[in-house]
């Protein structure tokens, strides 16, 4: 029994932590690595270049076969705690919904990680044309995960990866033509790209040109194609006038917003704003953000009378959001986030606009007979009703000109089928009226207003922003920021006015870009390119090589 334990001789040194756990190091820098670039891509830091490289570390770890269980971990933990930083807002209303949403949403990106450990290995040995179709299938995996994440549970599509250039329009330009996915396949397959020149480089061990990378020089082609194409369209604009709007922050804080306590004064600082405004020189309309008034309109016809002594004071149309009512009493009456236009003259115009997309747990309960014991976060009628149609709303402009006008409410400026649906059924112009005062002064309002920039380019429409307290300004067609209202100390979140210029090109006046017409098509391509990556991995045969060439391509 003796003679079966080994010998230990004690002066010989102790291993190190490191040769006692060889993982360690790639599971720390992985980590950490994946945790900054991700948060870092994306407001509010707003480095945009990050975002060519955040799957970069996890990517070079897959090229190294780390095992199963030590990799899923990593890269999960390392998503889910990027995810929960980015959406550190959400505190502001719920921390159980923080821990639950941030974590959720970094294990369907972490995946993606999954789908890359088992497929990058399995390259080696393969010829470049088959190691291209593994990097194409899971960029295209890396958007349809993003898709599924718009649509699951009601959907929440907050931050795909093509927002992280929302202040870098280069690259946006192929989003009228392939939607947001288009960006989000770009950027992700420069990662993968990078990732195997970085392997060939430093790990291989080849020398000259032995180090070209198929995969890199394919994603640097990809890169090129999703930009240079389209910088045709960027020159000789021929901007016009569209309408001039004066935009009124109220920055009514939220615990004021629906306290009946509160409502007159609420109603006092809206006047006062907007009257201030109109003695400086309003535009053609005036523009309040999301809910803005504290009361429900129809619901108390007082309401109404205000708004309509507002514009007539102001001597300028509204173009407002207002949570509405429809029936008569309390029994039969149903509840709609909506927006309206107010004539100086005629008052509240018929015609209005009903929120399609309604936030889960804010404006109503999802599977109430599971959920019903739970309150929502808007604390004022029942579960809203969804709208129903994208009909434009004819905005006062110069010269007795109506400019149709397609509002988006709240969040619905992140699904892009509800812009695209405003454009086709007529809007010349985007409008998104929001409220951010429930999530502070963070990076909510930044990270909002960057999605808006993706529906101005799909769409090859201006869009113009207002929000209670948060982002405002204007974004004209190819994604350029042309305004944004800032106080004194370059501070978003203030309560003031200011009247902006919009404008357009009018080579896009009554056109529709190719994205507005035919959709998402490119979901449809990336669907075929990770069942081709797929197919190609695991039935087409890899050459027999001697020990050492596998690296070699």
């Amino acid at each position: 029994m003796a003679d079966s334990i080994p010998y230990v001789d004690p002066y010989d040194p102790k291993p190190t932590l490191w040769q006692r756990h060889p993982n360690l190091a790639w599971v720390i820098g992985v980590f950490v690595a994946t945790v900054v670039l991700t948060y870092v891509s994306f407001p509010p830091v707003n480095t945009g270049e990050a975002a060519y490289v955040l799957a970069l570390p996890g990517v070079l770890w897959a090229f190294r076969r780390p095992g199963f269980k030590v990799f899923a971990w990593t890269m999960f933990a390392a998503q889910a705690v990027a995810w929960t930083a980015l959406l550190w807002w959400l505190h502001n209303v719920t921390w159980p919904g923080l821990f639950l949403l941030g974590p959720f949403v970094g294990a369907i990106v972490g995946v993606w990680f999954l789908a890359a450990w088992w497929a990058i290995p399995r390259m080696f040995g393969h010829k470049a044309l088959v190691r291209v179709l593994v990097v194409f299938g899971l960029a295209a995996a890396w958007v349809l995960l993003e898709w599924f994440r718009g649509v699951l549970f009601g959907g929440f599509p907050w931050l795909p990866l093509s927002v992280s250039q929302w202040q870098r329009p280069f690259i946006l330009q192929v989003a009228a033509y392939g939607g947001g996915w288009a960006v989000s396949f770009a950027l992700i397959c420069f990662n993968i790209g990078a990732a195997a020149y970085a392997h060939r480089a430093f790990f291989e061990r080849v020398t000259g040109l032995r180090k070209r990378s198929p995969e890199f020089n394919i994603a640097l082609l990809v890169l090129m194609s999703a930009s240079f194409p389209f910088l045709g369209e960027l020159f000789n604009q021929q901007r016009q006038p569209l309408v001039r709007a004066t935009l009124v922050q109220p920055y009514i804080p939220q615990n004021e917003k629906w306290d009946s306590a509160s409502a007159n004064a609420v109603l006092a600082t809206i006047e006062k704003v907007t009257l201030d405004a109109s003695r400086r020189g309003a535009g053609d309309v005036i523009i309040w953000p999301e809910a803005v008034t504290p009361w429900a309109l129809y619901r108390d016809p007082a309401v109404a009378d205000w708004l309509g002594s507002v514009s007539k004071r102001a001597k300028k149309p509204l173009l407002l959001g207002s949570v509405y009512t429809e029936g008569v009493g309390d029994a039969d009456q149903r509840w709609f986030n909506g927006a309206f236009i107010v004539d100086p003259e005629t008052g509240v115009s018929g015609d209005n606009y009903a929120k399609r997309k309604l936030v889960p747990f804010g404006e109503y309960i999802p599977l109430r007979p599971i959920f019903g014991w739970l309150e929502k976060f808007v604390p004022i009628g029942g579960d809203f009703q969804r709208g129903t149609e994208s009909t434009s709303l004819m905005l006062p402009a110069s010269n007795d000109n109506r400019v149709p006008t397609g509002v988006l409410i709240c969040y619905e400026d992140i699904f892009p089928n509800l812009a695209r649906d405003s454009v086709q059924s007529g809007a010349e112009l985007l409008a998104v009226l929001t409220n951010n005062g429930w999530f502070g002064e963070g990076g909510a309002a930044y990270q909002h207003a960057a999605h808006s920039v993706l529906r101005a380019v799909e769409n090859r429409r201006p869009l113009v922003r207002v929000g209670n307290g948060g982002w405002s300004g204007w974004i004209d067609e190819y994604g350029y920021i042309r305004k944004t209202l800032k106080d004194e100390n370059g501070s978003v979140y203030f309560r003031g006015s200011e009247t902006i210029a919009i404008t357009r090109d009018a080579r896009w006046r009554h056109r529709l870009s190719f994205y507005t017409e035919h959709g998402d098509w490119f979901l449809l391509v990336c669907a075929a390119l990770m069942t081709l990556g797929y197919f190609a991995l695991v039935i087409i045969q890899r050459p027999r090589l001697e020990p050492g060439e596998a690296a070699r391509f």
